[in-house]
């Protein structure tokens, strides 16, 4: 039953991910290398944020206190990340096959913001894969049932949500919209805030809203990328 509950959440997890991956990503070096500075980018803010938390003794046991500057540092890196791609993009262009890599700015949103989700992903669900594989599960004396699912769901959703949000940042940062990157920073707030409600075991309260805003930062996202409300839903139409 373990093996079953470690697989099954793995890939609910992380199957989505890899596809985009496999698809997008695996065959272009260039690719690639953008996706591993974004997930450094992700781990250096990482760093930085666990330092801080070590160091405010008096607010260790706050969890919304290190949820905050969390996300604000990650944010921060997030902008770091467009700032290095800025500077580096001709240098990109040159060592490339595919020389218009830079021209598709939604292109290097898109894969730096994999990388960036990718890595956030697997730092929020590797401990409790670890925990789902035995010896024993939860459910039976304490507990419950719904934590392994939730969890795997949880790191689907903000897998893709920082893929999202990256897109839509990066393009307010290109257009000076400073109202799409209010919306990436607001919904990264409510949907690590609707997070803490899983302590008291409100799964469906955190997991239903979250997903209703990946739905939209989807939607805002596609039209980043230059993709209309028609065809937004004519991609789902063929999907059916």
């Amino acid at each position: 039953m373990t093996a079953a509950e470690f697989f099954s959440c793995s890939l609910l997890a992380f199957g989505a991910p890899l596809a985009m991956f496999a698809l997008t990503i695996a065959n272009d070096p260039v690719r690639i290398i953008i996706m591993i500075a974004a997930a450094f980018f992700w781990l250096l803010s990482f760093l930085l944020s666990s330092m801080l938390w070590y160091a405010v003794v008096p607010l260790r046991s706050y969890l919304a206190f290190g949820m905050v500057f969390a996300i604000l540092i990650q944010e921060t890196f997030r902008f770091g990340v467009y700032l290095l791609l800025k500077r580096t993009e001709s240098g990109l262009k040159e060592i490339s096959e595919n020389h218009e890599i830079g021209s598709n700015k939604a292109e290097i949103a898109y894969v730096s913001g994999f990388g960036f989700g990718a890595m956030s992903g697997a730092f929020a669900i590797i401990n409790v894969l670890a925990d789902s594989i035995g010896p024993g599960t939860l459910g039976l004396r304490h507990g419950t049932e719904y934590f392994f699912v939730t969890s795997a769901s949880m790191t689907l959703c903000m897998t893709l949500l920082n893929t999202f949000w990256t897109v839509i940042f990066f393009n307010g940062l290109d257009n000076k919209s400073y109202l799409k990157i209010l919306w990436v920073i607001g919904s990264h707030f409510l949907v690590s805030g609707l997070s803490l409600l899983n302590r008291k075991e409100l799964y469906a309260a955190t997991i239903i809203p979250s997903y209703i805003i990946l739905v939209i930062t989807l939607y805002i996202s596609f039209k980043c990328a230059g993709g209309s409300s028609k065809g937004f839903l004519q991609t789902f139409r063929a999907r059916t």
